[in-house]
């Protein structure tokens, strides 16, 4: 999405959003409300969403608040998501953290993939064209680690997980691209 779902509000002040940004999670808040969230908690550690609880890692800002980066008060809360970015956005995350975050980087890669209008660096694309190309291809091919035709069904366990590997690294590679978009340097 541009921007969060029309009809919606924030739900930490409840009010129509200021400066939307997506979190990690797939919620939207203002990005001043959540910025004040983690004021309130631990600054050595990234903030919990307060719809789920899950660590909010990355944030996005939406494209109208982008676009108005000129205006002092939007540009300054930009600058705050930016920073909490850089300081989270790019640790690395365990493997449950990493699930988690699955859909919606899928969501967002797919959406801009479809896009003609937005671009993904072409090292990128061909990079996510690659790994799925080469995914199916493994899964569709005769030759396994794990035949088969000896083991049924557990034969198809090693093309699980390559498909699980696949879509992990698709999705690592999308989030290195909106960490350095939105706040990474």
């Amino acid at each position: 999405m541009e921007g969060p779902p029309e009809n919606d509000c924030c739900s930490v002040c409840h009010g129509p959003f200021q400066v939307p940004c997506q979190a990690n999670c797939s919620h939207w808040f203002c990005g001043n409300c959540i910025m004040l969230v983690w004021d309130h908690g631990s600054a050595l550690q990234p903030c919990k969403c307060p719809l789920c609880r899950r660590e909010i890692t990355l944030l996005v800002p939406g494209e109208a608040s982008l676009r108005q980066r000129q205006d002092p008060s939007i540009s300054t809360i930009l600058r705050k998501v930016e920073t909490y970015n850089r300081r989270f956005g790019g640790r690395d995350n365990g493997l449950i953290q990493r699930m988690q975050d699955l859909p919606f980087f899928l969501r967002r890669l797919l959406r801009e993939l479809m896009d003609p209008q937005r671009s993904l660096p072409l090292f990128i694309r061909a990079r996510v064209y690659l790994a799925m190309i080469l995914s199916a291809i493994y899964i569709l091919s005769p030759v396994d680690f794990i035949p088969e035709a000896i083991l049924g069904i557990i034969g198809y366990l090693d093309d699980l997980i390559i498909l699980l590997v696949c879509v992990l690294h698709v999705a690592a590679l999308y989030r290195s691209v909106l960490y350095f978009r939105h706040g990474g340097s």
